[in-house]
């Protein structure tokens, strides 16, 4: 008995379809290696995909070449400060719509200082639970403004 052709496309309505889940790219901008990698670290356990940049140059050209879904990055690194950095991404069409958390040794005068320019601002030295605690209120908040 030779089986139908249908029958596939049968089961395949029967059979339920599991979508593989895509972890969340982080642009991870910072210029100290031993922070980058500790939080680079905490973020991968936390299970985000990790795209680490070592300076805001760097940090600018894999914003442009590769997809990402939020930016974490240092105020003060070479080539490209943090707040530049913001800058071009506030001013890019196509990604001005991120999630950018700001890290800062500096203590921010003004609590508005770069308010246009990021979504969160966080002191260092940061612990990893309270960046993980960032980035998930800041997905949250994005994924609830997606469903308005």
């Amino acid at each position: 008995m030779v089986p139908e052709k249908n029958s596939t496309s049968e089961l395949e309505n029967v059979i339920p379809q599991t979508q593989e889940t895509v972890p969340v790219r982080v642009l991870l901008a910072e210029d100290d290696r031993a922070l980058r990698r500790f939080l680079e670290v905490v973020l991968e356990r936390a299970g985000y995909k990790v795209i680490p940049a070592a300076d805001g140059l760097e940090a600018m050209k894999l914003a442009l070449s590769a997809r990402i879904d939020i930016v974490v990055t240092d105020a003060t690194m070479p080539n490209l400060s943090g707040h530049e950095f913001c800058r071009f991404l506030r001013n890019s069409q196509t990604l001005a719509h991120l999630p950018v958390i700001l890290l800062s040794a500096q203590e921010r005068k003004d609590p508005n200082e770069n308010a246009e320019q990021v979504d969160a601002f966080l002191a260092k030295p940061v612990s990893g639970e309270d960046l993980v605690a960032c980035i998930e209120q800041l997905l949250a908040r994005r994924e609830v403004v997606k469903e308005l």
